[in-house]
Formats: C-alpha cells, sequence, structure tokens
C-alpha cells in the first residue's frame, strides 16, 4: 500500500492540471469524494456568481436583468457547451431538465419516420429515460424495444445514453449512429454522463438529436439546467410538443396563436431558469480551460491506476470490476461488484469519509472527476476499502436501506 501511495504522489506531482483542484470549494480535506459522477464539487467562482445574480442581477436591477444580463446568459452558455459536444453554436439549447429535453425530443421525432412502430433502446439505458420512452410509445402507439441488437426497418428512433451510469461503458457514438442510419432510424443520445469526462463530437459522427445535463462533470449543481441539441438540418422538421410562450415567434406580443420561432429556440418553452442556469457558467469555464483531451487523458490515468489498485488490492476481497478495461470502451467511473456493495458503501461514507455511490443490484461506482479528484485520494479511498472489509465494518449496515443512494 505505501508503494501504491508513494506511485500517487508522484502522479500528482507530474500532473499538469492539478492546480484546478484549488478551483473548488473543499472543506475537509480528509473527506474523499468520488461521486462526481454523480453530483459534482462546488467551484469556487460559482459562489460569487450566484451572488451577483441574486443580489445584484435580481436585488437591484430587477426585471431589467432580462435584457441586460439574463436572456444573453443563455446565448452564452450555448456557444460555450457546442465546443464541449462538437456541435455548432445554433444545435444546442439550455433549458428544462434532462427528462423533459427527452420527451420533447423523442416525441418530436417519431412523425419524421412514419409507418415505423419501435423505439429501440437497450438494458443500459438510465431507467429515466426508458420510463419516458415507454409513456411515449404508449401515447404514440409505438413499441419500446429494449435489445442489445440493433435498429431494423421498424425502428423510429435509437435512443442510447453515451456512457452508461452503471458500468461507465463509453459507446461508440459515430459506429452505433450509422448503423441506425443505415436502418433509417434516428438516433437521440443521452451525454449525461459523458459531457465534461469525455470528448464528444456530435457533428463528426452525425449525430441527430442529444440531451445531457450539466450537474455531473460540468459541475454545475443540483438541479442546473439541462440542454438538448438538434443537427441543423433537422430543426425545421421538427416541432415542439411541449408550446410555450418563449418558443413562439414574437413572444412579447402575446398573441393567442402559435408560430414557432425558427431554428432549434422553437423548443423553449417556459421562461429561462436563471438561477439553475447561471452556475453552468463557471463549470463550463473550467472545463474549457483544461481543455477536454487533456482531462480526458488524465481520467484514463486515473481509472487505469484504479484498476491496478483494484486488482492488487481489492479483488482478494471479492470485489469484480464491472468496468471495460479498454480505454475506447470505458469513460469517468469505475465500478466494483461486490454482493454487500450497498453495505460497504454505507460504511465508507460513515465511517471512513469515503463518498461513492451505489447503484443496484451490486456496484459502488468510483467516480474520477480530473479537475478535482487526485491520484493520491484514489491510493488512499482504497486502502480505506480495503480496511472496511478486514474489519468487516459493513455487516453493521446489512440491513440499512437509505432513501438515497
Amino acid at each position: 500500500m505505501q508503494a501504491a501511495r508513494q506511485r500517487a504522489k508522484e502522479l500528482d506531482a507530474n500532473d499538469p492540471l492539478r492546480h484546478f483542484r484549488e478551483e473548488f470549494q473543499i472543506t475537509d480535506p480528509e473527506l474523499i469524494y468520488l461521486d462526481g459522477n454523480s453530483l459534482g464539487r462546488l467551484p469556487k467562482r460559482t459562489i460569487a456568481l450566484m451572488r451577483e445574480v441574486v443580489e445584484q442581477q435580481w436585488g437591484e436591477d430587477l426585471i431589467r436583468s432580462w435584457s441586460e444580463s439574463w436572456l444573453p446568459l443563455s446565448t452564452r452558455l450555448e456557444a460555450k457547451l457546442a465546443k464541449i459536444i462538437g456541435a455548432q453554436e445554433d444545435e444546442v439549447l439550455v433549458c428544462d431538465s434532462t427528462s423533459v429535453n427527452l420527451y420533447k425530443l423523442a416525441l418530436a421525432a417519431l412523425p419524421l419516420r412514419p409507418g415505423r412502430n419501435e423505439i429501440l433502446t437497450d438494458e443500459a439505458n438510465f431507467p429515466s429515460d426508458c420510463y419516458i420512452l415507454s409513456g411515449i410509445a404508449t401515447k404514440t402507439g409505438h413499441r419500446l424495444v429494449t435489445a442489445q441488437s440493433g435498429a431494423s426497418e421498424a425502428t423510429a428512433l435509437v435512443s442510447l445514453s453515451h456512457v452508461t451510469f452503471k458500468s461507465g461503458e463509453l459507446y461508440d457514438m459515430s459506429a452505433m449512429t450509422e448503423q441506425a442510419h443505415k436502418a433509417g432510424a434516428l438516433t437521440l443520445w443521452d451525454l449525461s454522463h459523458s459531457v465534461g469526462a469525455v470528448p464528444i463530437h456530435l457533428n463528426g459522427a452525425n449525430a441527430d438529436l442529444a440531451v445531457g445535463c450539466t450537474y455531473k462533470y460540468l459541475n454545475a449543481g443540483p438541479g442546473a439546467s439541462a440542454f438538448l441539441y438538434i443537427r441543423r438540418d433537422l430543426q425545421e422538421q421538427l416541432q415542439n410538443p411541449i408550446q410555450g410562450w418563449f418558443g413562439r415567434d414574437n413572444a412579447f406580443d402575446f398573441g393567442l396563436d402559435y408560430k414557432p420561432r425558427a431554428g432549434i429556440s422553437r423548443f423553449l418553452t417556459g421562461s429561462p431558469n436563471i438561477l439553475s442556469m447561471a452556475p453552468i457558467e463557471s463549470g463550463v469555464d473550467l472545463i474549457l480551460e483544461a481543455g477536454i483531451d487533456n482531462l480526458r487523458a488524465k481520467s484514463l490515468q486515473q481509472t487505469d491506476f484504479l484498476i491496478d489498485l483494484w486488482e492488487t488490492q481489492l479483488a482478494p476481497y471479492g470485489f469484480s470490476l464491472n468496468t471495460p478495461r479498454e480505454h475506447k470502451k470505458r469513460a469517468s467511473h469505475v465500478s466494483l461488484g461486490h454482493p454487500h456493495a450497498l453495505a460497504i458503501d454505507l460504511a465508507l461514507i460513515n465511517e471512513a469519509k469515503v463518498i461513492p455511490d451505489f447503484r443496484t443490484p451490486d456496484n459502488i461506482r468510483l467516480g474520477c472527476t480530473p479537475l478535482f479528484t487526485t491520484f493520491e485520494e484514489l491510493a488512499i479511498a482504497t486502502e480505506r476499502i480495503a480496511q472496511i472489509m478486514r474489519t468487516r465494518a459493513y455487516e453493521r449496515y446489512l440491513n440499512d436501506a437509505p432513501t438515497v443512494t
């Protein structure tokens, strides 16, 4: 273990991104936070930014801030996000939640493929996505197919997670999009576990549609606004199924008829959620400053290191590796399986000052967030997991069933 700790210190000393850790509020240096793949840490810049938004823009400038600050905010965010996801500025919209955006895009896409009655997903997709697709299928008379096989002549839409939430497996977006297109289907990608963690090239993959959240690797905070992507040539063909005043042309003439705005803005519905949008900018700026390729290189180095630690220190305690070893198939968290995973997770949080997360049935997810995770933290966390197993401290939590994991 000492050798692993020494190796970690050497890697940290040579890490060109190590100074970004100072950009985050870390009040307890003993606490090892490995759940940035679920909720990112708080950037220090966000504290000052939100004070400005609340005290000055809302408190002093009042409604004048719509024109002076708040409407320009969404345009600015969309331009920055476009660079991270490999899209054009006019192909990205910041609004609503990931679930609402998925609903809007999936329901809008189906009429473009008349005569096809299937929506295709797989068992690794995020459950909420499947719930939404299932509801849409019931509403429209389509059939939701959950399978590993590719699209067929009956498939209207293929909807998948770019990175699967349990194992952290990274899908080949270009190859899978091409396969769907050959079958005549549209694609809708959920980028929630990939944006800010791996390079994304939506235009390069010729992806049709995408959604994603901002509170994981983009560190925008709980409940932060999500985003959607529509390839430029599809925008005028799609109709927003939740028509609201902000998606209407000339919204402020308050007419009772509805004519959609041109381009992607037709997929706006209600007023922008400014207090949920504003925190996005700090996290996005940090990603752009660090460079997504640099973050990807460190992420692979950290997950390689963590997998080595699993093999030498944790596998003897019955932990299995549920994450692919191949770089091209791995994102930025390592999932370890164990029959007592939930109890181990609770023991780590309550007794070892390590915060991972648990995903049923047996996954402990260890998130590597290159902006703030250190190699030494990974080495120490592994030591603490091994200690939990040696002392059998997890047995105190075998009957616990927390509401949130």
